[in-house]
């Protein structure tokens, strides 16, 4: 790929973004949508962020891991879950899942 064309392709996705960055805003006040339809976009922001998480506490690439991961990551959830503090929740997850590692858990 040329200089040129990645130089392009650059300021077309730039002008892209700010596109959809401005047409949120500009927007809002024109387009109403129903209220089942943003309930249904909220829900499913909350989905898609479940399965992001599911995804990087089980797998490593495209294998799965170890249990320690996942342990970790439900000690985490369940501190959160409990209004717990960030570093808590952070310090516990990992603690966790090295204390596991550390014990021979596969």
């Amino acid at each position: 790929m040329s200089t040129t064309a990645l130089v392009a392709a650059v300021a077309v996705l730039g002008v892209g973004t700010f596109a959809f960055r401005y047409a949120g805003p500009a927007l809002r006040d024109r387009v109403t949508l129903p209220p089942r339809a943003e309930q249904l976009l909220a829900t499913s922001a909350i989905v898609l962020l479940a399965a992001l998480v599911a995804t990087a506490a089980m797998l490593d690439g495209r294998e799965f891991d170890s249990a320690a991961r996942p342990a970790g990551v439900l000690v985490g959830a369940g501190l959160a879950w409990r209004r717990a503090p960030f570093v808590v929740v952070v310090v516990a997850a990992a603690g966790t899942a090295a204390a596991l590692r550390l014990l021979g858990v596969p």
